[in-house]
């Protein structure tokens, strides 16, 4: 059993790298055969170019379906609920300003320009 799992999790880390171990091993038949710029030797492409077609290739398989297809995207809706609709209705708000006397503001505050620390222990 730990073998069929090792071997899945080689086969899904491994599955970017096959184009590039297809052209190790198949070096000379991609060179000769497959190679675009077989008729420029200077160029010294040796199927490099068919190697990036099949890497281009194997990124675009790995990509999600929502990307690959473009357009606009689809949501389901599963549950909805209508909101029920609030209506202000318009009324004359009277202000008073009532005083209470009970009330006192005794908030003060003291700006003080220096931190307490404390005092440093001596040995």
């Amino acid at each position: 059993m730990k073998k069929a799992i090792v071997a899945i999790a080689l086969m899904i880390l491994l599955k970017p790298v096959l184009p590039v171990l297809d052209y190790i091993i198949n070096y000379d038949y991609i060179a000769t055969e497959l190679c675009e710029n077989k008729a420029k030797p200077e160029m010294h492409c040796n199927g490099k170019c068919h190697l990036a077609k099949e890497l281009a290739k194997a990124a675009e398989d790995e990509k999600p379906v929502s990307e690959k297809r473009p357009g606009h995207a689809v949501m389901e809706v599963l549950f909805f609920e209508a909101l029920p609709q609030f209506a202000f209705s318009p009324k004359a708000i009277v202000l008073s300003r009532i005083t209470m006397p009970e009330y006192c503001n005794s908030y003060s505050h003291l700006d003080a320009s220096s931190f307490f620390h404390p005092p440093v222990f001596i040995s």
